[in-house]
């Protein structure tokens, strides 16, 4: 097939949207498909674009097979209401009017969680008349007012529910992310039928045990000390303020032994840094933004990894990427997520589940985990074992791909 692809973000941006739409779209070059992605320049999350890339109204290259044409459009960095809807919506602008120079595809998928990407993908399959896949991976508005951008109540969140509500009507297919996320959109009136589900999931050739970096322990001062990793977009949603919390009591407890390693960046960071700094953390480290290639040694220099979301109904939902990548590493989760993603990590012997924004729980599990190297391991092994035999990304591209193909021969679809 030919396929046209519609993501916001794209390597070498390291997000999730990012990276699974990479991963899909490069296994399914191999399969002998055609792939177009339509993305900006990256400059994702701090607004920047990145070297060796510029802002222009069409840029193309071919990354492992992918054609992939970047549009102009406003950059923003990943803060500020007004500034990210612009950024949004020129993206859905730009990205509509590039689909009038590329060839008519068999088919065409846009994803979010980008709002304005999805309905990018409306626009152009209209101009197309192609099949449509809308990818949902955040329902919308609870998406805005779960991360704290906007009132429940207010008219734009109501204004945003009818756009939401056009947009899954004008999609052929939907796919999401899981069980969650289905039920809330047949909660909304999409057919059942109407949707498939497709997981996050890992590449197990890139995230695999290794011994530790020696180097990156050394660059970020971790000495000997027990590595509590977050390692991820830190946004509003994560609600990180947790992890000071605890590099508060662990502090005042005058236990050294322990220390929190950031890696990533996003709308909070900044401020979280300046937080640790004036209340004097300094068994809290931030690395700023990293290549993704450097993921895997930064999981290997973890003796725990945080996963954690904002407690709220909506991410009950939802199965972060980063806690598939850390268990493929055998590394143990602690993960503050309850729902489905809670469920997994029990039900798979991943790691340990507490109770999201509790710093108390939080600093327990670290504890649990810190005086029992035996438990640690057997974690490690078993959510290994279980991510790889249900969460490969070859498995899941090959699934997908079954969608598409159904989808491609079945006449449009409406509600």
């Amino acid at each position: 097939m030919r396929i046209l692809f519609f993501s916001h973000y794209f390597k070498p941006e390291i997000n999730a949207p990012a990276s699974r739409t990479y991963e899909n779209a490069r296994r399914w070059i191999s399969q002998g498909h055609e792939v177009t992605v339509v993305t900006c320049a990256p400059n994702c999350p701090d607004g920047v674009v990145y070297q060796g890339y510029s802002n222009k109204l069409w840029n193309q290259e071919v990354q492992d097979g992918i054609r992939v044409v970047r549009v102009w459009t406003f950059i923003a960095a990943n803060e500020g209401t007004i500034k990210r809807t612009l950024n949004y919506l020129s993206y859905m602008v730009s990205a509509s009017i590039a689909s009038l120079f590329l060839k008519k595809p068999d088919i065409l998928i846009a994803t979010s969680p980008q709002f304005f990407c999805g309905w990018a993908g409306v626009i152009a399959s209209w101009i197309k008349r192609t099949p449509f896949v809308l990818e949902i991976r955040d329902v919308w508005p609870e998406g805005i007012t779960a991360a704290g951008g906007l009132q429940k109540a207010g008219l734009a969140v109501q204004y945003i529910e009818k756009l939401a509500m056009a947009m899954y009507r004008a999609a052929d297919h939907i796919v999401t992310v899981g069980e969650g996320y289905k039920e809330k959109l047949v909660a909304k009136g999409v057919p059942a039928e109407k949707i498939s589900i497709i997981t996050n999931g890992v590449d197990p050739e890139l995230f695999s045990p290794r011994p530790v970096s020696s180097d990156l322990r050394e660059r970020y001062g971790l000495g000997g000390r027990f590595v509590v990793s977050y390692i991820g977009t830190i946004g509003m949603a994560c609600a990180l303020d947790i992890v000071l919390r605890a590099a508060r009591k662990l502090k005042e407890e005058e236990d050294a032994r322990i220390v929190f390693l950031l890696v990533g960046d996003g709308a909070t960071r900044k401020q979280l840094e300046a937080t640790a700094r004036q209340k004097g953390l300094d068994n809290v480290v931030f690395t700023g933004r990293l290549e993704k290639a450097l993921m895997p040694d930064c999981l290997a220099v973890s003796d725990v990894c945080l996963v954690h979301l904002r407690r709220t109904p909506l991410y009950e939902t939802v199965f972060p990427s980063k806690m598939f990548e850390a268990a493929a590493m055998a590394v143990p989760i602690i993960l503050g997520v309850k729902g489905f993603a809670a469920k997994l990590i029990s039900d798979s012997g991943a790691g340990l589940c507490i109770e999201p924004e509790d710093e108390n729980e939080l600093v327990n599990a670290i504890y649990t985990l810190l005086e029992s190297p035996d438990l640690r391991k057997q974690l490690g092994r078993s959510g290994r074992d279980r991510i790889l035999r249900d969460f490969n990304r070859d498995a899941l591209a090959d699934e997908y791909i079954e969608v598409l193909n159904r989808v491609f021969r079945l006449p449009t679809a409406t509600f």
